[in-house]
């Protein structure tokens, strides 16, 4: 296989790669990854994962190389992906994340995902032109013009339905059908624009280059209310004041985001419980009862 990869990346680069050395790389619980290096001393950044999920590498190509056309934020430019054998992958561009995380270097990071955030649709709909995946489950992109209707068949609703496949009924269900009929109430004053998302955008998904550049990577990208983004920054930690400042400086976040974050993050609590199991099933049920009171 390896061999065979480095064929295709002589093809793509037009120049030959022969590999010299390859180490794995942790930090991920859906692919496998490693960092290679030619006999001429280029690296290339490598996931594999079974062949029937090449369709999740197309779309990761894809959401990268439209970061990358913005030339707003950095993201790892896509080399070139496929199948060899049993086995699907996606080669792109090797970056050494040595910077830190100082107070300049995260204003850095708040700005520039402001400046993403303001390429929006041409088209002036919410959605992609892909799908793609959240994690491993999948995410369904289709087009539409209204973003409550979207956030609710294809975000929450969709995890709900795969929730109720894997067993969790009852409260969870009858508070997940209440709140999907009122998600409407959340924007009475508030029309989001269909900014362009990172989609998935966690401490685990952004990095430092050594010169303290920012670099944005694993996406799952789509145009939505960009609060989404910022909201899943909250999630799990690791995004610091000085981000926050930044972003709002550049960008000013609707006053109403401070109720309308929680409804973003149920989405992806819902999809760690589809995911992970149970354990998630008491932090999504309150915060189905946080969001349903504020609607009462």
């Amino acid at each position: 296989m390896w061999y065979a990869l480095s064929q295709e990346i002589s093809a793509t680069t037009n120049s030959t790669f022969k590999l010299r050395h390859r180490l794995s790389v942790g930090g991920g619980c859906i692919n496998s990854a490693f960092a290679i290096e030619g006999e001429d001393g280029r690296k290339y950044f490598v996931k594999l994962n079974d062949a029937s999920k090449v369709g999740m590498f197309v779309a990761e190509a894809a959401g990268l190389r439209k970061i990358g056309q913005t030339q707003t934020i950095h993201a790892p430019e896509p080399v070139c992906w496929g199948t060899v054998g049993d086995a699907a992958y996606f080669v792109q561009e090797y970056l050494g994340l040595r910077g830190s995380n100082s107070p300049a270097n995260m204003e850095k990071l708040g700005n520039k995902i402001a400046q993403m955030h303001r390429v929006t649709a041409s088209t002036g709909q919410y959605g992609w032109h892909i799908n793609n995946t959240i994690g491993s489950t999948p995410q369904i992109n289709t087009h539409a013009d209204n973003w409550p209707a979207f956030w609710r068949k294809r975000r929450l609703g969709a995890q709900l339905q795969l929730a109720a496949r894997d067993g969790y009924g009852g409260a969870l269900q009858r508070k997940g059908e209440r709140l999907l009929g009122d998600i409407p109430a959340f924007f009475t004053a508030y029309t989001p624009t269909p900014s362009l998302l990172h989609g998935d955008l966690w401490s685990g998904n952004y990095g430092i280059l050594a010169c303290g550049d920012p670099v944005i990577f694993d996406p799952a990208v789509y145009y939505g209310d960009r609060e989404t983004d910022m909201a899943m920054t909250e999630l799990f930690g690791g995004f610091s004041t000085a981000f926050y400042h930044a972003y709002n400086d550049a960008y000013p976040l609707d006053s109403g985001y401070q109720t309308r974050k929680t409804l973003y993050n149920l989405y992806h609590i819902l999809n760690h419980l589809n995911l992970f199991g149970g354990a998630y099933l008491p932090q999504t049920e309150r915060m189905m009862d946080a969001l349903l009171s504020e609607i009462r």
